[in-house]
């Protein structure tokens, strides 16, 4: 096995379609931004398929070509690690709509040659999911030993069982819900809001002018950034503590280390995510509602499924609470499907599972063993 193969390999594919989106909108073609570690074996049944979140990307555990950073996930990826491409095929695709090669507001129309900006059709997480399942059949995958996936890739992978059953054996859902909430859609409109309100939004026609609404992503970054982290979390890091500074100044300059960090936090992101896509990704969150897609009830959407499902919440995670996934072990026990569950401490947040959580890593190696003896 090559390094490239077992360690990373980064492609993009152009798919015919047509993907029929739930709004309504043929998409044709459908580009897809993915990367891949491992091999797949013979009997292809050693895929597993990790989705990203809001903000995240292909580059699980592979150095991020714009931040030079590592991987998103390399504490759950990699040789002796959970998903260890000595055992699996990994695949981890971009979304659609996001904004790392994945048709998306920043991909080319091919009907008009240039960016779609805003006329790119609205998704859902369940057009990702079928954009993922064309990508899939396309690696020669028919079905997948496990989806994994954390906040909105949890929602994949709960929309992958529901959508297409007989492709998952396994899924593992982390810190995510079945429906965004009120508080949810709330948080997601004020992000919103602060892109469309700066001057170089444009609406939604900025590509040509090389001046993106930078100051409007930084604004909506923050405001997320906040809901992903815990009070006792920032309390710990931060507490009242000036920025480097014996006095306050008694003016608007980033006073607090906290008020400099989410400076920070939103400027950065300006360098590697799309403003547009934002806005798309924000709205294929809120209207994520699995209940809704299944007749009002959580249930019918696993019915007769043979999938096993791993759920794993934190305790302080606050924009995905633990009732969120006991609120979906329910629904999955009433379906009769096999489950199981568990709430980890944390003092992080909602963003624990991106961070060092060895609980969470010994309970997914558990799970995702325990389905390779079957």
């Amino acid at each position: 096995m090559s390094d490239d193969q077992r360690f990373g390999l980064s492609r993009t594919v152009t798919l015919p379609g047509p993907l029929r989106l739930d709004g309504g909108a043929l998409l044709s073609p459908v580009d897809i931004a993915y990367e891949t570690y491992g091999t797949l074996n013979a009997d292809a049944s050693n895929a597993i398929l990790v989705c990203h979140a809001l903000t995240g990307d292909q580059h699980v555990a592979s150095e991020h070509p714009v931040t030079k950073k590592p991987g998103w996930w390399t504490k759950l990826i990699g040789p002796g690690k959970p998903i260890d491409p000595a055992r699996h095929f990994v695949v981890c695709a971009n979304v659609l709509g996001s904004c790392m090669g994945s048709s998306g507001p920043a991909t080319i129309n091919p009907a008009t040659g240039q960016p779609w900006g805003m006329s790119f059709p609205v998704i859902t997480i369940r057009d990702m999911v079928g954009a993922q399942a064309l990508l899939l059949t396309h690696l020669g995958v028919e079905r997948l030993q496990a989806v994994v996936g954390g906040s909105m890739g949890g929602m994949q992978a709960l929309s992958w069982a529901a959508t297409f059953p007989e492709r998952v054996a396994s899924a593992v859902v982390i810190a995510s819900t079945a429906r965004h909430s009120a508080q949810n859609i709330a948080f997601h409109e004020v992000g919103r809001q602060a892109i469309m309100a700066d001057p170089n939004w444009r609406d939604g026609d900025y590509y040509a002018s090389g001046e993106p609404p930078t100051a409007g992503l930084a604004v909506a970054r923050m405001a997320a950034h906040i809901t992903y982290l815990s009070e006792a979390g920032l309390t710990a890091k931060f507490g009242r503590k000036l920025q480097a500074r014996e006095s306050k100044t008694f003016g608007f300059d980033a006073d607090f280390q906290v008020e400099s960090y989410l400076r920070h936090q939103g400027l950065s992101f300006t360098d590697r995510f799309d403003a547009n896509s934002y806005l798309y990704i924000t709205r294929a969150l809120d209207y994520f509602d699995l209940a809704e897609e299944h007749g009002g009830v959580l249930a019918n959407a696993f019915k007769g499924a043979a999938t096993r499902f791993c759920l794993v919440s934190f305790d302080t995670d606050w924009l995905y609470p633990t009732s969120e996934s006991r609120a979906i072990v329910h629904a999955l026990n009433a379906a009769g499907a096999p489950a199981s569950f568990v709430e980890l401490k944390s003092p992080f947040g909602h963003d624990a599972f991106l961070l060092d959580a060895p609980e969470m890593n010994r309970v997914i190696d558990g799970f995702l063993r325990a389905g390779e003896k079957k």
